[in-house]
């Protein structure tokens, strides 16, 4: 089996196992995870359960059914879970990120990211030839279910499918001149650059995030965790905000920040953004 689908496979099924030879409750016992996937030059969606991926009948936003048809995940190639209409990210929603002391964002910080960023589990991150301080960004991905405009606090966690890991690429050098360069006025390169939203591999449905925590390894070693609970801006509270001004549609991402602090990649590093009970999001660096 491939190495990247067998951390996957480790982080889904192994936790499970954990959890089924102790005495305390399965945290992830309610979850379902949806994969898209390609094969046989074909794209479906289907339900991951241990190693084996079960084909679904309908889409993800209405009725969907196993068909009893099954594959094997090393069989087939894993693609970045939905095809959204828009990206949306959010700054500054971890304290550890923001600095203890500094003065919390009131609203949630929002910004776009191209859907060209996007790239599959698995899939390179590309270093523009051009680009000189480029970090990783290890985050927790809202997935949305039902067209959302103007909605409630209370009405936002209806409106939300499940969740998935995303990894946040930024070019700090364009972002903020980190060195010595005039920072570009806005981001839409630093964090919208080609192969700079990896995202995946799985959507995790009925998944209580705050019991979950995210992490982030680079050539297999820690260098952000932090559990969910600590998000300033919850999932409903940014889905309500966002839709006062912006119409989130089915199928929609919203990126929700990064935890601690960040460093720079280079070519031949290998960056895995992990998410308890979603899943672990695997990209190798290269050079553009």
């Amino acid at each position: 089996m491939h190495s990247s689908r067998r951390s996957f496979l480790t982080a889904v099924a192994g936790g499970l196992t954990t959890w089924a030879c102790s005495s305390a409750p399965d945290p992830y016992a309610g979850v379902t995870r949806y994969v898209r996937y390609e094969q046989g030059g074909s794209v479906k969606f289907g339900v991951l359960s241990g190693d084996t991926i079960e084909e679904i009948d309908g889409d993800l936003f209405g009725s969907r059914t196993p068909n009893g048809t099954t594959a094997e995940a090393s069989s087939v190639k894993l693609l970045y879970p939905i095809e959204p209409t828009k990206v949306l990210a959010m700054a500054g929603n971890y304290k550890s990120h923001v600095g203890e002391e500094s003065e919390l964002p009131a609203n949630p910080e929002i910004f776009y990211k191209p859907t060209t960023s996007l790239q599959h589990p698995e899939g390179d991150i590309v270093l523009p030839p051009d680009s000189k301080d480029v970090h990783f960004e290890a985050e927790f991905v809202i997935v949305i279910g039902k067209k959302a405009q103007r909605i409630s606090v209370e009405e936002a966690p209806s409106h939300i499918l499940g969740y998935t890991c995303g990894h946040d690429v930024s070019e700090r050098n364009w972002q903020g001149g980190s060195q010595g360069d005039p920072p570009d006025l806005q981001w839409w390169r630093a964090k919208g650059a080609e192969t700079f939203s990896p995202m995946g591999p799985a959507i995790a449905v009925g998944l209580d995030y705050e019991k979950s925590s995210i992490r982030l390894r680079l050539n297999g070693e820690v260098k952000q965790e932090q559990g969910l609970v600590d998000l300033i801006h919850k999932p409903p509270l940014t889905v309500s905000f966002i839709s006062q001004y912006v119409t989130l549609m089915p199928g929609d991402v919203i990126f929700t920040g990064t935890p601690g602090s960040t460093s720079a990649m280079k070519p031949g590093d290998v960056a895995e953004v992990e998410i308890d009970g979603i899943g672990v999001l695997r990209n190798p660096v290269v050079a553009g």
